[in-house]
């Protein structure tokens, strides 16, 4: 299937390299960052080993607050913020609601480096190369990724070209979509400017012959969601930040975890997200995976697991990191005959047992673009 453009060339303007904004955020794993830089996607880690980076906040509305601009200011796709904040109206939420802003994540698996977007998780990871005694980062955003019909590629690709207020090309397949829709585009390329919906930066993908970009939007309130042609869209302001930093023949894997596993300091630490299909649709999570995913992250070590709450928190798949395992010879383990008590808020009191590593094993969305 073929992206948002069938061919995208540059406005005569020229390639600016532009300013940086830098959105920084604490780091679980990493030294505190100036206060000033607080909501974000810049993370500093520790050492190359660290796989969990960010961290969850609480915070209160005010009266002229929607979820789709607090998933902006926070960095979140409006889909992350209104799935763990079910109760809650995303258009009139009301000033003083105490909300959930999930920002804790689990790096992807596999290389740390270039590019990665796993798209269950509608987040794109880069991992600059760090410079000789420099710091070690990761910077992350929330992405779009392909519609039903219209699936974003899999597998390891690369950056081939860099475009500054590209132009839009649209393919017969988009335009016969729109005048379906009752929403005809008009004949001819469609220039930069406000009209575009590639943004103002694009990067063109090796996958699909060139037909797949990373781009921008002119339509920010869907960002998170799956509504793309198969390319991956970002917020304005974030592709304008990335853009600057990717050399072409940066490597680009595209990945489908769902589920996502840390072992960090005696905890088993769960992720999960909901499931995408060779379609690009979201379907129930696969409970087996995580056990094969478990075995992977513990080895042989023995570990004590509320398995009724993993189950929970794999139907629930809103991407809050929960802890659902403790090693057996923590004292704060759960022992054969005592019922644990999981440092995570919300654990339902459960009957669990030890066991090793191989154990038993819509929400309201914004309007399309």
């Amino acid at each position: 299937m073929n992206c948002d453009n069938k061919t995208v060339t540059s406005e005569p303007k020229g390639t600016s390299s532009g300013s940086v904004p830098h959105r920084a955020a604490t780091c679980g794993v990493a030294a505190l960052v100036a206060a000033t830089l607080a909501h974000a996607t810049v993370y500093t880690l520790t050492s190359p080993d660290d796989i969990v980076v960010g961290e969850d906040q609480t915070i209160t509305t005010v009266y002229e607050d929607t979820l789709y601009d607090l998933a902006a200011k926070y960095s979140l796709g409006s889909e992350e913020i209104i799935r763990v904040n079910p109760n809650v109206d995303p258009w009139l939420p009301g000033a003083g609601k105490q909300l959930i802003v999930p920002g804790r994540h689990i790096l992807p698996p596999g290389p740390h480096e270039g590019i990665v977007v796993n798209l269950p998780e509608h987040r794109l990871y880069y991992y600059p190369k760090p410079k000789r005694g420099g710091p070690i980062q990761v910077i992350s955003y929330p992405v779009s990724i392909g519609k039903m019909d219209w699936r974003t590629p899999l597998g390891l690709t690369h950056v081939t070209q860099k475009i500054k207020d590209p132009v839009w090309y649209p393919p017969e397949s988009v335009r016969k979509e729109h005048a379906e829709a009752g929403d005809p585009l008009p004949p001819g390329p469609v220039k930069a400017g406000p009209n575009n919906p590639l943004g103002q930066y694009a990067m063109r993908l090796a996958a699909g012959n060139g037909t797949y970009l990373i781009h921008g939007t002119n339509n920010p309130i869907a960002v998170g969601l799956a509504v793309t042609h198969g390319c991956v869209r970002m917020y304005p302001v974030d592709v304008a930040a990335l853009f600057p930093l990717i050399p072409v023949g940066t490597p680009v894997r595209l990945i489908n975890e769902p589920i996502k596993i840390a072992w960090v300091d005696g905890e088993l630490l769960l992720e999960a997200h909901p499931p995408v299909d060779a379609q690009g649709q979201s379907f129930e999570p696969d409970l087996e995976q995580f056990s094969e995913l478990l075995q992977k992250a513990v080895g042989d070590t023995t570990v004590a697991i509320n398995w009724d709450y993993a189950r929970e928190v794999l139907q629930k798949a809103d991407g809050v990191i929960a802890t659902v395992g403790l090693e057996a010879d923590n004292p704060d383990a759960p022992s054969d005959d005592a019922t644990p008590s999981m440092p995570t808020p919300a654990t339902p009191p459960v009957t669990t047992s030890s066991t090793t590593a191989t154990g038993d094993t819509t929400t309201p969305t914004p309007p399309a673009p």
